[in-house]
């Protein structure tokens, strides 16, 4: 497998110099792109959206290679609106994105989650831990780069939290050594209930197996992830994501799998909402039972399945 970069630019909520500069990148790119497909000459293309994927779709559709866009998100962005124009299929992680697409493009898939992230038991995940079978565990976590509003919120309310439950808290790499610097501040019985660190990977899965209730931002990994695990969360849409996070939050919390906070009111109604949650547990095992409806643990195999249905055969030999 080989990477080959291609020029783009975005163009949605850009000053008008850069999005003329962006146009010359794009185009730049669809001759990079156009280049590229006719020396692999490919059977099909793959892509899930951004600008980045604009040039190399419309080389794709020249060269009449059929294409499958897939809508990690509820809502689609400007990029994947027109890909859809030149697809043959459109996947989307739940039902409510048809109204975005032509019915006979759209097949519903649910959003992939690999399979070593989804493979830990709760008991494994909570030994990954150190954590008491019993505990009562809250995950906090905003991505490689953290959320640093939640971060706040958490350390602004740690004391109080931790009198609550056990903490996972992933603070991402930008934060960690403020972070990190509090940690060390507590008190030793509560210092021993925080387990920190600056980013997961290979142990993420443990880290949702062993929690009771998440708290997160609503990227479209909220859609895949949490389902998986039964996860309940308070869900924190990013607020300068346009609407894309919100419109994914509210659509698990009309399932009753979450409930949504807004980010300018994380430090004063974070430890209020935790507490509400954390104390009624058959509201928890009931947003569990919730999230766990709307997982699809077969995504992935659909649209490897959809991309082989769509696939030119024998595209390779083509001259």
């Amino acid at each position: 497998m080989r990477f080959v970069g291609v020029h783009a630019g975005g163009v949605h909520g850009l000053a008008p110099h850069i999005v003329a500069r962006n146009l010359v990148k794009l185009a730049r790119g669809f001759g990079d792109a156009l280049r590229l497909g006719r020396r692999e000459r490919p059977q099909a293309l793959f892509v899930t959206g951004g600008y980045a994927s604009v040039p190399v779709a419309m080389a794709a559709w020249v060269l009449r290679v059929p294409i499958l866009v897939y809508l990690p998100d509820i809502e689609p962005g400007l990029a994947v609106r027109f890909i859809a124009r030149l697809a043959r299929r459109v996947a989307v992680t739940t039902e409510a994105s048809r109204a975005y697409f032509p019915a006979r493009k759209v097949v519903v898939t649910g959003y992939p989650v690999r399979p070593a992230l989804r493979s830990v038991e709760r008991e494994a995940g909570r030994r990954a831990f150190g954590l008491p079978p019993d505990a009562t565990v809250v995950l906090i976590f905003g991505g490689s780069h953290g959320a640093r509003s939640i971060n706040q919120a958490v350390v602004q309310n740690l004391e109080a939290v931790l009198q609550e439950a056990e903490v996972i808290h992933v603070s991402g790499e930008l934060d960690w050594v403020w972070v990190a610097e509090r940690a060390a501040q507590l008190p030793a019985d509560l210092r021993a209930r925080y387990h920190s660190f600056p980013y997961l990977h290979e142990e993420m899965g443990a880290a949702l197996a062993a929690a009771d209730l998440a708290v997160c931002r609503a990227g479209a990994s909220a859609l895949g992830e949490l389902p998986v695990f039964g996860l309940p969360a308070v869900l924190v849409p990013y607020p300068h994501a346009w609407r894309y996070q919100r419109v994914n939050a509210q659509w698990l919390v009309e399932r009753g799998a979450a409930v949504m906070l807004e980010d300018e009111r994380l430090g004063a109604a974070l430890l209020d909402v935790l507490r509400e949650l954390l104390v009624d547990r058959a509201r928890l095992a009931q947003m569990s039972e919730r999230a766990r409806e709307q997982s699809r643990p077969d995504a992935a195999a659909r649209l490897a399945a959809e991309l082989r249905a769509i696939a030119r055969p024998g595209a390779e030999e083509a001259s």
